[in-house]
């Protein structure tokens, strides 16, 4: 919930450290952390925004291959919904297994 004096701003820019910092993000309900934290940049994260994120991500030695705690790999969840297309060719272009 926005407070009255705070505004929505959408399509903000972001610097490269606030994309950085989410790879600080940790999860408190169990899943693997590579997978979590592709969770939460892509629910956060517009499509070019991802893109400098995996960069990161991938910099900092996590996996674009990240399975949930069932061994389904992120790409494969992706797969199941219909605007992830510009992510998935992210994660693909990073070396994920399609």
């Amino acid at each position: 919930m926005l407070h009255k004096d705070k505004q929505k701003v959408i399509g903000e820019e972001l610097s490269d450290d606030r994309i950085k910092g989410m790879l600080d993000l940790r999860n408190e309900n169990g899943e693997v952390d590579d997978f979590h934290l592709l969770t939460r940049a892509y629910r956060a994260l517009r499509a070019d925004d991802f893109a400098r994120f995996i960069q990161f991500y991938c910099a900092a030695g996590h996996s674009v291959d990240a399975e949930d705690n069932q061994g389904t790999p992120f790409l494969s969840v992706l797969k199941t919904h219909e605007q992830a297309a510009p992510y998935r060719e992210i994660l693909i272009n990073a070396g994920a297994k399609a």
